[in-house]
């Protein structure tokens, strides 16, 4: 059933809905992404509990014309899907970018019962600026945003076993956008300190992250009050995309704990 949410500024966001039961598993994806990065998880859970993929403003069918790109919209349009659900618990998966919107959600949402983030917010004391971002990234994005998606940024977002329709598939998404669209969504993450919104966080926080890089579980400990993670071998920045049958295994089981 695919469905529309009105976010806070008028922005319509598109979201599809599928399976019942409870909770409501409510799936945000990362950057330059969509709804349909989580098809493989839909056909997998959607016998168990409800299902509920959304795109964010400026991604998928969601409206592109926001004016004004920042964590508190992205955290509406989340909102905007959640108020919309008759559901009353909510667990949020975040993804990647998602990961920082779905924490600002959840104290929007009180049905949010508790978050599980998808190989991010992996170090909240590790801060990137909204200047580092420009010097390190987006000037990359500017210069060449086809050499940066094909060249610099699989470096970062891929791992040696990372199977090579993913990367193609992904890249070819991401270039489906202009190098100034990639650089406008992506700005509000470097624009917000996280760790403040994680203090206020009352619900458990669970994470399934990729070993490609590490996870500081102590430094997210000291910001929230109930944080722990597992690890998927041998995939880069996508596990859910990469390995969906061992992703699937780890998500249901950390569902099922926090249930």
């Amino acid at each position: 059933m695919e469905k529309y949410a009105q976010s806070s500024d008028g922005q319509n966001i598109h979201y599809k809905e599928s399976g019942e039961g409870n909770p409501s598993i409510l799936f945000v994806h990362g950057w330059l992404g969509n709804a349909e990065w989580w098809n493989s998880q839909q056909e997998y859970f959607k016998d168990q509990y409800h299902i509920v993929q959304m795109s964010l403003a400026g991604h998928g069918k969601s409206d592109t014309s926001r004016k004004t790109w920042s964590s508190e919209s992205y955290s509406d349009d989340i909102k905007a899907v959640a108020d919309q659900l008759d559901s009353k618990e909510i667990i949020l998966v975040g993804h990647s970018m998602s990961g920082a919107y779905v924490l600002e959600a959840a104290l929007k949402i009180p049905q949010v019962k508790a978050l599980i983030l998808i190989d991010t917010v992996k170090d909240l004391d590790e801060t990137f600026t909204d200047e580092q971002a420009e010097d390190y990234l987006f000037v990359h994005y500017r210069n060449d945003f086809k050499n940066a998606v094909e060249n610099i940024l699989p470096q970062y977002l891929f791992s040696e076993k990372t199977p090579p329709e993913v990367k193609e598939k992904l890249q070819n998404e991401f270039l489906h956008n202009t190098s100034e669209t990639a650089i406008e969504l992506l700005r509000p993450l470097y624009k917000t300190d996280f760790r403040e919104t994680a203090s206020n966080v009352q619900v458990p926080v669970r994470a399934i992250n990729s070993d490609n890089s590490p996870t500081n579980a102590d430094n997210n400990r000291k910001y929230l009050k109930d944080y722990d993670y597992v690890e998927i071998a041998g995939t880069g920045h996508y596990p859910m995309l990469e390995n969906p049958e061992k992703f699937n295994q780890l998500l249901e089981q950390t569902i099922k704990e926090l249930i």
